[in-house]
């Protein structure tokens, strides 16, 4: 009898250990995030709907992109923040308000500050997009999420100056477009979620269109984020990059 129980557990061992090995790594896993939503150059228009505490507002915008390290921003609508444009170079970002004539530097603690009063912070947006130049993943469920089959992945960073410390993702096994986040800060404290309503498939990339980013510390229904047009690895003038086009 203790040898037919000491072979039963023998063969769940087994088992189990080949269950494991189905699953990729997280590292392959997100490489393959990182290739979904990667291109060279990017011009997007987008809507953000803030959901307030006294109601709710829309910002439209319209964004280039080069690489990771380049990006410039330029505010449509409404009227009272038309014109206002954000360029970051590297892990620099400047601002430009029309009301104001003025461009000023952000940086520090000041990059921690809500982008026009939505759930988003400067340091979102100058995030490297490239999550496996930032985190260490790690499988550790398999999950269902909005009728999707997706792998859990703990995110932890590799360390440097960073937004957040870990995060917990659901990729879609198929698509590999993440459909939920989690940010922690260091301490573990929930600091923000990230949750994919709709996706299209833009240039042969599966791409999210329709997007809820809920600061946790904050209370309201957090801010919507709608993908209305994207051009990837466009021709993207030099010029754009520059100081100088914060006042054209």
């Amino acid at each position: 009898m203790k040898k037919l129980c000491g072979f039963t557990f023998l063969i769940f061992l087994c088992a189990a250990g080949c269950l494991a090995q189905e699953w990729p790594s997280g590292e392959w896993i997100l490489e393959r995030v990182d290739e979904n939503i990667g291109a060279d150059n990017k011009v997007s228009i987008s809507e953000m709907v803030i959901h307030g505490r006294r109601g709710s507002r829309s910002v439209k915008s319209k964004s280039w992109l080069q690489g990771t390290e380049k990006s410039f921003t330029e505010y449509l609508a409404p009227a009272r923040d038309k014109g206002t444009k954000m360029l970051k170079l590297e892990d620099q970002l400047w601002i430009y308000t029309p009301s104001t004539d003025r461009t000023i530097k952000i940086s520090g603690h000041m990059l921690r500050q809500s982008v026009m009063g939505s759930d988003l912070s400067y340091e979102d947006f100058m995030e490297d997009p490239d999550l496996t130049n930032l985190y260490e993943a790690k499988v550790i469920a398999e999950e269902t999420f909005k009728e999707r089959s997706c792998w859990v992945l703990e995110l932890t960073s590799k360390g440097g100056d960073i937004a957040y410390h870990s995060r917990k993702i659901w990729v879609d096994k198929e698509r590999f477009v993440s459909m939920k986040e989690e940010r922690f800060a260091k301490s573990g404290k929930l600091l923000k979620t990230f949750v994919v309503e709709k996706i299209e498939r833009i240039q042969n990339r599966w791409i999210p269109t329709h997007m809820i980013f809920k600061d946790e510390l904050k209370s309201g229904k957090g801010t919507e984020f709608f993908l209305e047009s994207l051009e990837m690895n466009a021709d993207i003038p030099d010029a754009v990059f520059t100081k100088a086009s914060l006042r054209k």
